[in-house]
């Protein structure tokens, strides 16, 4: 077991994506911030600069202590030099603390800003894009991957920044103080360059792996957390915990892999930098004895060679933390640039939901989830006002989905949907969707209060008209039995029932005034009496409202108007209840055998 499983970790590895690309995407998206990220970048270059300057002078202070020891040491030089050199590193110290200022800004803005797209992202994606990916994916976008690319913006950047200055300003005071030397530090450390490139080539696709392991993570747990209840009773313990191994095996694998190349850096820079002070010392004694060079020369070196060798521990460093923002940056814009729903700003067709009168009809409607699997095959029928109308069939027929094309969460592939004589086409998203109310069958309830849930986003709904819709799904005396009434905080641990939480939603429903109302097995959480009072309560809430209903019990739909009987994804009957019975067709059978069942 083991051995498959390592064998699936590696095989599930993925190529590493293009890291150029995305760079420059994170460079482009981070255009509003370049002015304040380039104040940033050269309050560091010249903190860098000032700190490369110093040792410099600690040459001089040097030799005028070297010429001192025969003469007698000119302490006025020496303090002047010294004054000269606590102001140099002072003032790097203030620029470099207000350039890690700034970026911590920048990054924060930058953070935040991000989410919020994203936030406003999944408010654009068409549900089918959400058909593909798991919750627990896109969460691991907006916190970890968003987290890695403000982590590397506040610490990296700068720096990386800092680091090629120092090395480069640290490489030029060198070939300015002593070229023999310099030539001598850099051929003791060109090997870390070479070592540095090859580990930096083999770690990329570690890093992109990991981010992506990391979302499949969080997906897999989110899934099994929420159907915890359901993994139990099906003891299916054993097959989850083998895919939480799978996933997690992936996981240690590539976290393995990154941070042993990463971690390769800091002592393969050190041994370099050792190496180094062991070259120049043994050079700079041979050119001190040759009268070369004086002994400020080589105390100078010994700085310019940690000032020299340690930028390039950071900036290995800081390409591998911009290989892993790489991977980020890639996962977070995939979404960003993910297909959209069509911008509908150009349509100017308003329908008032206090003037619609309720009709709609159904054109030839030719729907498929994928474009080689066609769900609904030519649906077609006429609605007239205030009828209330039951979609039933076997599962699968496609009942839910003729609703989701009617609320237009879906775009039909041919046909149309007309309200009152006009296209949904023509109409945009948020509009239709006004004029609808739906109970679903997974009630959903967010933290607040009950009289916050009912009222959820209709701020002109009055106490008054929750208390009244309460009554009518006979949740008032429940309500009022609890310590705060309507006023009680839900939450994830209250031990509310499913059908107390069922009947929440309907009330909430029952509170908008809309002139269509969908019910897609609104009643199948709640017990058999309990059934009957929301039922009552569903038939003063649809009259003068036209209603779709989507049962399984085909019990509680036998007053509906009109019953559209769908296999396939085909009309092959309609009528009403009793009509359709004494056609002796497959709704009496599907009845039927529900009757049968029930006796049972």
């Amino acid at each position: 077991m083991k051995k498959n499983k390592r064998k699936n970790a590696v095989s599930n590895e993925e190529k590493p994506k293009d890291f150029k690309v995305a760079i420059q995407k994170l460079l482009k998206y981070n255009k509003s911030y370049v002015s304040l990220i380039i104040i940033a970048l050269i309050l560091s270059m010249i903190s860098s600069i000032l700190a490369i300057i110093g040792p410099d002078k600690l040459k001089d202070m040097t030799n005028v202590i070297t010429k001192g020891l025969l003469t007698g040491i000119d302490t006025d030089k020496i303090k002047s030099i010294g004054i000269v050199l606590i102001c140099f590193y002072a003032a790097s110290l203030i620029f470099n603390y207000i350039q890690g200022l700034i970026m911590a800004i920048v990054t924060n803005k930058f953070s935040k800003n991000m989410r919020r797209e994203i936030s406003i992202k999944i408010n654009k994606l068409p549900l089918a894009y959400f058909d593909k990916t798991t919750i627990g994916d896109i969460l691991s976008r907006v916190t970890n991957d968003v987290d890695t690319i403000g982590q590397t913006l506040n610490d990296s950047i700068g720096s990386l920044v800092s680091s090629i200055t120092m090395f480069l300003g640290s490489l030029f005071m060198m070939f300015y103080t002593n070229w023999i030397l310099a030539i001598t530090a850099i051929v003791s450390t060109i090997i870390g360059f070479v070592l540095m490139a090859t580990i930096l080539s083999r770690s990329q696709k570690y890093f992109s792996n990991l981010q992506k392991e990391i979302g499949n993570m969080n997906g897999h747990i989110e899934e099994v957390y929420s159907g915890h209840n359901v993994v139990k009773v099906y003891n299916a313990k054993k097959e989850v915990d083998e895919e939480f191994d799978l996933i997690n095996e992936r996981l240690f694998i590539n976290g393995k892999k990154s941070q042993f190349y990463s971690g390769l850096m800091p002592p393969l820079m050190g041994f370099i930098g050792n190496f180094g002070y062991v070259a120049v010392c043994v050079v700079g004694a041979l050119l001190t004895m040759n009268n070369v060079i004086s002994f400020g020369v080589i105390v100078a070196f010994m700085i310019y060679i940690r000032l020299f060798s340690q930028p390039l521990t950071n900036i290995a460093q800081c390409l591998n933390e911009l290989q892993s923002t790489a991977a980020a940056s890639e996962r977070v814009f995939e979404f960003l640039e993910a297909p959209e729903m069509a911008d509908e700003s150009n349509k100017k067709i308003i329908l008032n939901k206090a003037s619609v009168k309720g009709n709609i009809e159904f054109k030839n409607i030719k729907f498929g989830y994928t474009k080689d699997k066609e769900i609904i095959k030519g649906f077609s029928s006429k609605i007239k006002a205030g009828e209330k109308v039951a979609i039933v069939g076997p599962t699968g027929a496609g009942k839910t989905t003729i609703v989701n094309l009617l609320m237009r969460f879906y775009e039909i592939d041919s046909g149309d949907i007309l309200i009152d004589g006009i296209s949904t086409k023509e109409l945009t998203r948020d509009n239709i969707h006004n004029l609808f109310t739906m109970v679903l069958q997974d009630t959903w309830l967010f933290e607040g209060s009950i009289k916050e849930n009912i009222r959820y986003n209709q701020d002109s709904v009055t106490d008054d008209e929750i208390i009244n819709a309460c009554k009518v799904v006979g949740l008032d005396h429940f309500i009022r039995t609890l310590p705060k009434g309507y006023d009680t905080i839900l939450n994830d641990v209250d031990s509310l029932s499913a059908g107390q939480k069922q009947l929440l939603t309907i009330a909430r429903c029952m509170v908008l005034n809309t002139p269509f109302l969908i019910l897609d097995e609104a009643t199948s959480n709640v017990d058999t009496r309990t059934e009957i009072l929301v039922q009552e309560a569903m038939d003063k809430l649809t009259k003068g409202r036209t209603s779709f209903i989507i049962a399984h019990r085909l019990s509680t739909i036998k007053n509906a108007d009109l019953i559209l009987v769908l296999k396939d994804g085909n009309i092959i009957e309609q009528g009403n209840h009793k009509t359709l019975l004494e056609k002796n067709g497959f709704y009496a059978e599907l009845y039927n055998s529900q009757f049968e069942n029930a006796c049972e």
